[in-house]
């Protein structure tokens, strides 16, 4: 498999060999000049905006960002992978509102739990099928889904958010260990997994294969209709994942939460270096790009900045990012 692998690889386009560059130093001078951008940003913040560099701040930022930070792990792969998941948003809120029915329901934080974050995998599965077996174009079949699955939350929860009967739902938010709470850690915990999976197994490699050449992967071997299930099904999961544990924070199950998610998160992966066109990934960053967008948006909460003016900063980071993207492949088509 790992020969297969390496042919596909090597069909997709230009490659580190090609280049004489191993991979680990390649990803590094890829995403060095985000990790400098940070570093500076941070640096500006901590010196212009004040109580930005307090510790319950920068505990209160990291808690800020575990909803996209944790998403954008499988966000990565999708897009790697050379698709697009719009749904990620719709998912969080079904799931929390299913956890939250079936909690109250059945008594059982454990039963709950685990149907919502089943509720999110199906649906995470259901978009890869339908992508795969059919061809459909990512964006339109999840932007369909996008619809339907919030419709789904809206009609489960009778258009209310879902109050929630048993007090052990609510440790799941705020239990805290080394005074970083339950969401951080399963920020940190998806970001080691996947970064494991993107870069020490034949299932990332194989993804990125597909992502810069799928005919080509496909002729070494790699199945990519299931590749594409499986990918989707993770991020379906991870989402529910999310979607639970925010669900756990806001203390009922809302329908109508996290409107506009997606392009938080997609903006995230792509200021991190991920390419929208596939076969390009990085778990450092797409860490960077989650960091990035989270100081940003606690620097603007701190200065009081208007909420519309937020949308306006939002915007051109989504814009820059994009921006960034193109020349990135550009660079690589000319090198």
């Amino acid at each position: 498999m790992n020969e297969k692998v390496a042919t596909a690889t090597a069909m997709s386009g230009p490659t580190e060999k090609r280049r004489g560059l191993p991979k680990p130093l390649r990803a590094l001078l890829d995403t060095s000049g985000m990790i400098a951008v940070f570093i500076l940003l941070f640096i500006g913040l901590s010196v212009l905006v004040p109580d930005f560099l307090t510790e319950r701040n920068i505990i209160g930022l990291l808690l800020s960002v575990t909803l996209i930070g944790t998403i954008a792990t499988t966000m990565m792969m999708v897009l790697a992978l050379g698709e697009v998941d719009l749904s990620v948003a719709s998912i969080v809120a079904f799931s929390g509102v299913v956890a939250a029915m079936v909690t109250t329901t059945s008594g059982s934080v454990t039963i709950g739990v685990l149907v919502g974050i089943a509720a999110g995998a199906a649906v995470g599965a259901f978009n890869g099928f339908v992508v795969a077996r059919f061809g459909i174009n990512s964006l339109i079949a999840t932007l369909a889904a996008m619809e339907f699955v919030r419709g789904l939350a809206y009609i489960t929860s009778g258009g209310d958010a879902v109050m929630i009967s048993v007090a052990g739902f609510f440790d799941l938010g705020s239990a805290s260990f080394l005074g970083l709470t339950l969401p951080v850690w399963t920020m940190i915990v998806c970001f080691l997994i996947f970064g494991v999976v993107l870069n020490m197994t034949a299932f990332g490699r194989n993804t990125l294969a597909t992502g810069g050449n799928s005919e080509a992967a496909s002729l070494a071997g790699v199945n990519v209709r299931r590749l594409k299930i499986m990918v989707f099904a993770l991020q379906g999961l991870v989402a529910g994942v999310a979607g639970v544990l925010l669900t756990s924070r806001m203390g009922l199950g809302d329908p109508n939460t996290s409107q506009g998610l997606e392009l938080a998160v997609i903006s995230a992966c792509v200021l991190g270096g991920v390419s929208l066109s596939g076969g390009v990934a990085s778990i450092t960053g797409v860490l960077v790009g989650v960091l990035v967008m989270g100081c940003v948006q606690n620097a603007m909460g701190l200065l009081n900045v208007p909420t519309f003016y937020q949308y306006l900063v939002r915007g051109g980071i989504l814009l820059l990012a994009v921006l960034f993207d193109r020349w990135k492949q550009t660079r690589r088509a000319g090198g």
